[in-house]
């Protein structure tokens, strides 16, 4: 008799072997991704100092003003999230970092999120 593991189990096993990897240090910090069922978080963290450097999501101010009163697709959203994160990022003077998926396969949104970070300036 075999069980079956939820989706939620699924993710965070991804999750731990990927971390098992992937770490940020000063010189490199982590760009950690969060996606829920309406929004998208990024984080980039430096884990020697357990400081988060700069953090942008799909709730914030300035990005909720971006995107307008007017339905947007998720997609579009975690695009321009990931840009405001990498110009942020760009601004406080680091160019590369660590992708962590955070357990998510690398498509639709998470690589919308980081196709978009590379193209404002993030090396990953």
């Amino acid at each position: 008799m075999t069980t079956r593991l939820s989706r939620k189990i699924k993710k965070d096993i991804r999750h731990t072997r990927v971390r098992r990897k992937v770490s940020g240090s000063p010189e490199r910090p982590r760009l950690s991704v969060f996606k829920s069922s309406s929004h998208i978080y990024g984080q980039i963290i430096d884990d020697l100092n357990s400081v988060t450097i700069v953090s942008a999501s799909s709730l914030t101010p300035e990005i909720r003003e971006i995107l307008g009163k007017e339905k947007t697709k998720k997609t579009d959203e975690a695009k321009i999230v990931g840009k405001v994160l990498a110009e942020r990022a760009v601004a406080k003077g680091i160019r590369q970092v660590s992708f962590d998926r955070g357990g998510y396969p690398y498509h639709g949104r998470i690589k919308a999120f980081a196709d978009a970070a590379r193209e404002a300036g993030l090396e990953f």
